[in-house]
């Protein structure tokens, strides 16, 4: 995959993810929160309302730290597509 294709498939990755109604599970919040923020060069802090949130955004980064931003958008890609497909 071209990095122009590997572009476009994650904007549609994410802009299906965003248009989703349904909840989704945490640990897939948390797999695609820290995939994307990696994949995005996203260095803000994590946030959050309550403490115990932002660790866990915290430790999802953290297992991600050795991710270049090609190999968490393929990451991502790939996550959106098997919850898609469990869904179904």
């Amino acid at each position: 995959m071209t990095s122009e294709e590997l572009d476009i498939a994650f904007t549609n990755a994410v802009k299906s993810i965003n248009e989703h109604k349904d909840p989704f599970p945490a640990d897939v919040l948390l797999r695609l929160y820290a995939y994307y923020k990696r994949a995005t060069n996203d260095d803000h802090p994590p946030s959050g309302r309550k403490a115990h949130i932002s660790a866990f955004k915290t430790n999802a980064l953290f297992q991600t730290r050795g991710l270049t931003p090609d190999e968490a958008k393929e990451l991502y890609i790939k996550a959106v597509k098997q919850y898609f497909l469990y869904r179904k």
